[in-house]
């Protein structure tokens, strides 16, 4: 049995997050179905892409439902970097976009010298360095980390969501993925 489903949006960075938790020992599938997001032992919402295109996508699909039923039963969710922004309320992007509502916040776009924001940078409390790739961010009261005064990182309920990429985080985000990966 698949222990992990890569939520499909159309998008995202599918590939990387595959290997990064096949490296880990686990087996994983890409996929939009309902029932396979409702049931799996983990669910992973992957980064990168559009809000606009990933909501639509996940609502023509019915993943949107499907995930807002596996939040509500307590069933474990990763969301990176856009898959964190896409659990907010709402986001700026695209003109303005309706996430999927798990946690209370919005999503901005970043107002820092450098956009799109790229590379390393320490996470606190957690201190380790992540790579990061964004031009939004989330803010919300459910943020548990930072990263240059930064919301890096959500947590409500069975959500938790970070704003950088573990799979391209080297030992980092493999030890990352792996403690994720150990509570399922």
């Amino acid at each position: 049995m698949t222990d992990i489903v890569v939520v499909d949006y159309g998008a995202g960075n599918t590939h990387s997050v595959r290997a990064s938790v096949a490296q880990l020992g686990h087996t994983s599938v890409v996929s939009a179905d309902p029932e396979a997001i409702r049931e799996a032992p983990y669910v992973i919402l992957p980064g990168v892409g559009s809000a606009r295109s990933a909501m639509d996508h996940l609502s023509e699909t019915g993943a949107a439902e499907a995930l807002r039923q596996r939040f509500d039963a307590e069933r474990p969710i990763l969301g990176i970097c856009l898959g964190m922004q896409l659990a907010l309320e709402a986001s700026q992007e695209d003109g303005g976009v309706k996430g999927l509502g798990l946690i209370e916040g919005l999503v901005v776009r970043l107002e820092t010298s450098r956009i799109p924001r790229l590379g390393w940078a320490e996470v606190e409390p957690w201190a380790e360095a992540f790579y990061f790739a964004h031009s939004f961010v989330g803010e919300s009261p459910y943020t548990v980390a930072t990263s240059e005064g930064l919301c890096a990182a959500v947590r409500k309920g069975s959500f938790l969501g970070v704003q950088f990429h573990p799979e391209k985080s080297d030992v980092a985000g493999r030890k990352f993925l792996d403690q994720c990966l150990s509570l399922a």
